[in-house]
């Protein structure tokens, strides 16, 4: 690999970045200043130091995001923050892109990467990879309601959604359940509250789902996503790299 992109790819800079780095003698190989950003190194073999510290070589990067409302799930756009613009500088070097959408109002976990095997992976419909999201929904569900929500539904354009799970936390203000705190206030503890896993990322699906048993969704945040669990650490806006164990996870 050529030391620049070697460089670039580690987040010590951008490629025009580097070059002015590399002019001022701030990087050697194998304890050899290098000026020459062409030269070709050996990743896993060559020692190589930027102000005198050894860059251990990270060629993708895997983020959890607890994405807030408001913020769209692309890399860039002219009339609203996206979610590579809540990433610090640190990765900026990086081609890092959202795994998948969330809506403008929806919450949740959002994976970030560069890394495009993985990306296809957890979204190819051949995988169904499952989506699980908290929901809070205007009225109690009935046993009929849930029987439809999870057995298919057909949308708008003569598409059926696969089988579904259904989880009720809080039904005809009766609380049951809940493996999630999400900083709820007494007034809004009694709010009829569910979750629903799916394997499917239509538009707006889970809202339309619901709206097609004659619900609708007042609030809906993403907490799983295949074995990825969303860190209820995470504040809105907030996010962190991925464990060892929670990719192997995701790769398994």
């Amino acid at each position: 690999m050529r030391l620049d992109k070697f460089l670039a790819n580690s987040g010590i800079g951008t490629r025009k970045e580097v070059k002015e780095i590399l002019k001022n003698k701030k990087v050697s190989v194998n304890n050899v200043f290098v000026k020459d950003g062409k030269i070709h190194v050996d990743e896993e073999k060559d020692i190589v130091k930027y102000e005198n510290k050894i860059i251990n070589y990270k060629p993708f990067v895997y983020i959890m995001m607890n994405k807030p409302a408001g913020v769209i799930s692309a890399t860039e756009d002219s009339h609203h923050k996206t979610v590579i613009d809540l990433l610090n500088d640190e990765y900026r070097t990086y081609d890092i892109f959202p795994v998948g959408r969330l809506d403008i109002d929806t919450e949740g976990l959002i994976l970030l990467t560069n890394d495009g095997i993985l990306s296809h992976n957890l979204l190819s419909p051949k995988k169904h990879v499952d989506k699980k999201y908290y929901v809070k929904i205007t009225k109690s569900l009935s046993e009929d309601d849930i029987k439809t929500l999870e057995n298919g539904i057909k949308l708008e354009e003569n598409f059926i959604t696969k089988n579904a799970k259904v989880e009720i936390i809080c039904n005809n203000s009766e609380k049951e359940s809940e493996d999630f705190d999400f900083g709820e206030n007494e007034n809004n503890k009694n709010e009829n509250s569910v979750y629903i896993t799916i394997s499917e990322g239509k538009f707006h699906q889970v809202k339309r789902m619901f709206k097609a048993v004659g619900n609708e969704v007042l609030y809906l945040k993403r907490v799983k996503m295949g074995n990825l669990l969303l860190d209820e650490n995470l504040e809105l806006g907030g996010y962190r790299e991925l464990t060892q164990k929670e990719l192997n996870g995701l790769r398994n």
